[in-house]
C-alpha cells in the first residue's frame, strides 16, 4: 500500500488536474479532500478536454474509486451537472465509483447570495476577489456549527429545521444589512430534495472507506485544490480561500490517518499566476508578462478570469515545501518558457531595511517586497514533442537543476504540454514501496 498527496505549491493553477490524472493510473483510491466548486481542474486526454470542480480528476478511469471528502463543501447542482456531462461523454459514473463524504457540508441558495452581497459590499482597494460561489459563507456556517451536511439530505425532517433555523439569520442580513429581499424557505429546501436521489447511492463515511482500502493494501492518491499561498493559515491572507490547502488537510478532509501518508508531490508551474486580487511579488505587467499568458492559456478553469504572470517565484516555492512537506516536485509548463532569452528565478525579497527568505506575514510588507532575482539562459527549441528528460535542450535542464537547488527537492516529474503524452515522469511515488 503506498499514499501520495498532490498540492499546488503556488496561488493554484499549477497544473494538478493532470498530475493527478497521470498518477491515478497507479491507483487505487483517487481523494478530493478540500475546497469547493471554486476551484477547477482541466485534463486533456487524446486531445478531448475535460474540466472538473468537484469529482476527482480521477474519474476518467473507469476501473477507479474516487472520492470527495468530508473536507469539501458541495454545491448540489454542480456536482449534478459534472455527473451528468460524464454520461453524455459515454462515461456514466456509478454509485460504487463516486463516493461523497457523509460528512462533507453543502452550499446553498443562501450561501451564493451572501457571498455576493458581501464582495459587492466591499471597497474597491478591499475586494477579495471570490468567485461569488457560496465557500467562504458555507465554511463559516461549518465553523459556526450551523451547517448542512451531505447526510443531513437523507432526513427530510432535520433538513427542514436546518433551513429554516438558518434562514432567519440569513435573511435579517439580507433584508436590513444589503438591503435585499429575504429568501423564502422554498427556494433553498426544494431544488435539495430533488436531488436527494441523484445523490443518495453515493454518500458513505468516506473515511472508513479509506481505512478499509488501506488495510486491504490498496494504493490512495489525495488530491488537494488551489494552492499552499491560497491557504486560509499560511497564504497570503486576506487575499485567500476559505480551507487549508496544504498537505495536512488530506488527512483532516479525508478521515484518514496522518502515519499512513507516504509522499507528498508539490506540483509547480515553470513560472509564477495568480487569479483575481492580492500581492504578486513576481508580476510581469510587460511584454514577457503578455507572452506567458498569450502562450501559456492563463485563463481560470472556474471563472475564465485572466490569471496574472510573473517568473517563477523561489520564496514561494520554498514556503510550499516547507509547510506541506513535500518530496518531490511536479514541474508543468516547461514548454510555455521556450523563446525566452533569459529566464528569471526569484530567490529572495528585500522588504523596506530587510533582506526576507520567506514570504513575509503582512500584505502591506507583501506589497512592499521587491524580488531579488538569478538570471539563467533561455531556450529558443520548441519542448512540447520531447519524451525524455535527457533529450531537453541543456538551457531547459539546468533551469530543472536551479529549481531544485533552491528549494532544495528533486524534479520527480516534467510537463511540457497539456496531454497526457506530454509528461516525463522521473520517479513514480506509488514505485517506491
Amino acid at each position: 500500500m503506498t499514499t501520495a498527496v498532490i498540492v499546488g505549491t503556488q496561488w493554484g493553477d499549477e497544473g494538478k488536474g493532470k498530475i493527478v490524472d497521470l498518477l491515478t493510473r497507479d491507483a487505487d483510491f483517487i481523494v478530493r479532500f478540500q475546497g469547493g466548486n471554486n476551484a477547477g481542474h482541466t485534463l486533456v486526454v487524446d486531445g478531448r478536454k475535460y474540466i472538473f470542480h468537484l469529482i476527482p480528476s480521477g474519474i476518467l478511469y473507469e476501473d477507479k474509486v474516487c472520492a470527495i471528502g468530508n473536507g469539501v463543501i458541495i454545491d448540489p447542482a454542480v456536482l449534478l451537472e459534472e455527473i451528468d456531462r460524464l454520461r453524455e461523454m459515454g462515461r456514466p459514473v456509478s454509485g460504487d465509483q463516486l463516493l461523497i463524504s457523509e460528512h462533507a457540508h453543502l452550499i446553498t441558495a443562501y450561501h451564493k447570495v451572501l457571498d455576493q452581497a458581501q464582495e459587492d459590499g466591499r471597497s474597491p482597494k478591499d475586494k477579495i476577489g471570490t468567485t461569488g460561489r457560496g465557500i467562504g459563507p458555507c465554511y463559516v456556517d461549518k465553523v459556526g456549527r450551523q451547517g448542512i451536511r451531505m447526510g443531513d439530505i437523507l432526513d427530510e425532517g432535520l433538513l427542514r429545521d436546518k433551513i429554516a433555523a438558518n434562514l432567519e439569520e440569513k435573511n435579517f442580513l439580507f433584508t436590513k444589512k444589503f438591503g435585499l429581499s429575504p429568501l423564502s424557505f422554498d427556494e433553498v429546501f426544494a431544488p435539495l430534495m430533488d436531488q436527494v436521489e441523484q445523490l443518495a447511492p453515493h454518500i458513505v463515511n468516506v473515511s472508513v472507506v479509506l481505512d478499509d482500502a488501506r488495510k486491504q493494501g490498496r494504493n490512495i492518491l489525495f488530491e488537494g485544490a488551489q494552492g499552499a499561498q491560497l491557504d486560509i493559515d499560511h497564504g497570503t491572507y486576506p487575499y485567500v480561500t476559505s480551507s487549508n490547502t496544504v498537505a495536512g488537510n488530506a488527512c483532516t478532509g479525508s478521515g484518514f490517518g496522518p502515519a499512513h501518508i507516504d509522499s507528498v508531490i508539490g506540483v509547480i508551474k515553470a513560472y509564477t499566476t495568480r487569479v483575481g486580487a492580492g500581492p504578486l511579488p513576481t508580476e510581469l505587467t510587460d511584454e514577457v508578462g503578455d507572452q506567458l499568458q498569450e502562450k501559456g492559456g492563463e485563463f481560470g478553469a472556474t471563472t475564465g478570469r485572466r490569471r496574472r504572470c510573473g517568473w517563477l517565484d523561489g520564496v514561494v516555492a520554498r514556503d510550499a515545501v516547507r509547510i506541506n512537506g513535500i518530496t518531490g516536485l511536479a514541474l508543468t509548463k516547461l514548454d510555455v518558457l521556450s523563446g525566452q532569452k533569459t529566464v528569471r528565478i526569484a530567490t529572495r525579497y528585500k522588504c523596506r531595511d530587510a533582506v526576507v527568505t520567506s514570504m513575509p506575514a503582512r500584505v502591506s510588507e507583501i506589497e512592499a517586497a521587491q524580488p531579488e532575482y538569478i538570471d539563467v539562459p533561455g531556450w529558443s527549441e520548441d519542448i512540447s514533442g520531447v519524451r525524455a528528460f535527457a533529450d531537453l535542450p541543456r538551457a531547459a535542464r539546468e533551469y530543472v537543476r536551479r529549481i531544485e537547488e533552491i528549494t532544495g527537492v528533486e524534479v520527480t516529474l516534467v510537463s511540457v504540454g497539456p496531454d497526457r503524452a506530454q509528461t516525463m515522469l522521473l520517479k513514480n511515488p506509488f514505485d517506491e514501496k
